[in-house]
């Protein structure tokens, strides 16, 4: 199976070599093969909860990267993404980066991962890539409550659907801040990209339609991006 746009902007997105990175709600677990082609990490976590995923995906592992390339690169695990057993590989060097990518989720889940994660972890300087489905300003205003910096960031579109993909790091003094309508992803000389703020801003000016809602800070965040 080949991996998809979104996946494959993700992928890209991973630069550096890490300790650890976790592909988390991991499917098939076809961007975790593709990070371990890579060889970016002296371990590549595969995550899932459900326990009928995580089998095929170990055997597709032990099946294509059971080779010395690969020996000890990886490793798959059937639980809780806000049960990342991370404590399990920081004792003996506290320096160890670890990356942790959360896609396919919804935002409000995808909120409670991290926040369950941090809280677990709070003095690691951990970075995370994330792409949810949808509520995407919301995801922004709790990673900048939770202290996060912004490494990068991406607008994509898959299936006629966009998607932010944001890569973040708490505990770092050396990055920019997150915005809440995001920066640095905005080109609005792509027609695709002038496209994707006219549907982020037609749905949030229905919301206001609704004298229960005021979202009107949102909107003028999002119509600022056009001056």
């Amino acid at each position: 199976m080949k991996t998809g746009l979104r996946l494959q902007t993700i992928n890209a997105m991973i630069k550096d070599n890490y300790a650890h990175i976790w592909d988390c709600c991991c499917d098939h677990g076809l961007l975790g093969m593709t990070i371990l082609k890579r060889q970016l990490a002296d371990t590549v976590h595969f995550v899932d909860i459900v326990d009928t995923i995580t089998e095929q995906v170990h055997q597709h592992l032990y099946k294509h990267f059971s080779d010395q390339a690969f020996a000890n690169k990886w490793q798959v695990h059937c639980t809780d993404v806000a049960k990342l057993p991370i404590d399990r590989f920081i004792a003996d060097n506290q320096q160890h980066s670890h990356l942790i990518i959360i896609a396919g989720v919804g935002g409000d889940l995808l909120i409670e991962f991290v926040q369950q994660i941090v809280t677990a972890n709070p003095t690691l300087k951990l970075e995370f890539i994330l792409c949810p489905v949808h509520h995407n300003y919301k995801v922004r205003q709790a990673l900048i409550e939770l202290n996060f910096n912004l490494i990068d960031e991406i607008i994509t579109c898959e299936n006629k659907r966009f998607y932010e993909v944001i890569h973040v790091i708490r505990n770092s003094t050396n990055n920019e801040p997150i915005a809440n309508v995001g920066s640095k992803m905005w080109d609005l000389s792509d027609p695709l990209h002038q496209k994707y703020l006219t549907i982020r801003l037609n749905h949030y000016q229905r919301i206001q339609n609704n004298p229960n809602e005021n979202v009107s800070e949102i909107i003028q965040a999002y119509q600022a991006l056009k001056a």
